[in-house]
């Protein structure tokens, strides 16, 4: 491979990585094409970017993207194969299904958020992260209950304060 495409390919890896934010390098090594291609379709299925490259040009990329991250670099060892999402707990939770048919993938550090999780004994964290989207939900919901039990309580209670005080003391 020429200098050129190289730097290329880094450009492309550092253009994921800043634009996603989040990323797993995982080990993909020793599986067959046959289940490479199982695992990219889904990928695919659940909004993953699969992406395979040497360890030098995920580096290159990293510091590229301004991630310099020693623990991220201290796994790029044997093969590595980079998922990219908008969610951050996407790619963990894809994992941990195609671990149920197999070893592989192993996850060997994730990236969510500029937080660096190292080590396939994060899996389970991960799985358990909650996306943006869901944190905003949480939100709402708790400032919505309130705002309910009052709406309740003045269209059951008649109207009046002391209906109002009864209505809510019923709902605890």
């Amino acid at each position: 491979m020429r200098k050129e495409e190289k730097q290329e390919i880094v450009q492309a890896l550092a253009e994921q990585i800043k634009s996603y934010g989040n990323f797993y390098i995982t080990d993909t090594a020793d599986l067959t094409v046959e289940k490479i291609n199982g695992i990219r379709r889904k990928c695919f299925d659940a909004g993953i970017i699969m992406q395979v490259a040497k360890n030098t040009l995920i580096e290159k990329a990293l510091i590229e993207a301004g991630i310099e991250s020693e623990e991220l670099v201290g796994v790029l060892k044997g093969a590595s194969t980079l998922l990219f999402s908008e969610s951050g707990n996407a790619p963990a939770k894809l994992i941990k299904e195609l671990r149920k048919a197999g070893d592989k993938p192993v996850l060997k550090a994730a990236y969510i958020q500029e937080t660096a999780f190292v080590g396939d004994d994060q899996l389970n964290a991960l799985v358990s992260l909650k996306s943006k989207e869901e944190l905003i939900a949480d939100v709402i919901a708790a400032l919505q209950s309130p705002a309910k039990n009052v709406i309740s309580a003045l269209s059951s209670g008649g109207n009046t304060i002391s209906g109002v005080l009864k209505a809510l003391e019923q709902r605890g």
